[in-house]
């Protein structure tokens, strides 16, 4: 089951190092990411959001594919191509996967002094190994879906 964890981190720098990290705990099967994003302030205090999965550029290059198939039936694979390209971008627009991006909107907007928020859905395989990997960057758990026991560990476990 897939556990989101919400870390609170230095800066924005920080925020993309940590998804750095989590990107090659992925590669190395210590955990299964599912999403991942950041929101940090920008110079004017405005939150912004960095997302790591695009579903309109999924949906796009799906649609596409279907969109040629289908043109290639009724002898018009350009103008399919071009209208599943447009349906599929608009329908990967709508389509929320992973993290709810209202959270995110909300955690964003609560960030004080520079700070940024990880934020982690994922499968973790070996709890001490990715931990250990995050500690250098000395977060902070904002928010958790994890048992309050869990999440005391985690809290613990970063700590020290």
């Amino acid at each position: 089951m897939s556990q989101l964890i919400v870390l609170g981190v230095a800066d924005r720098e920080a925020a993309e190092h940590a998804l750095d990290i989590a990107a090659d705990l992925n590669k190395q099967q210590l955990l299964r990411l599912e999403d991942a994003a950041y929101a940090y302030k920008d110079g004017k205090g405005r939150p912004r959001i960095q997302q790591t999965v695009s579903t309109t550029g999924m949906g796009a290059a799906g649609g596409a594919l279907w969109g040629t198939l289908i043109g290639l039936i009724f002898l018009n694979p350009l103008l399919g191509l071009a209208v599943g390209a447009a349906t599929g971008a608009v329908a990967g627009k709508l389509t929320d996967i992973g993290i709810d991006d209202d959270m995110i909107k909300q955690i964003g907007a609560h960030l004080e002094g520079g700070r940024a928020a990880v934020f982690l859905l994922a499968d973790i395989n070996t709890a001490d190994r990715v931990i250990d990997a995050f500690k250098p960057l000395r977060p902070t758990v904002i928010q958790t879906n994890l048992s309050k026991d869990d999440e005391h560990e985690l809290v613990e476990a970063l700590r020290s």
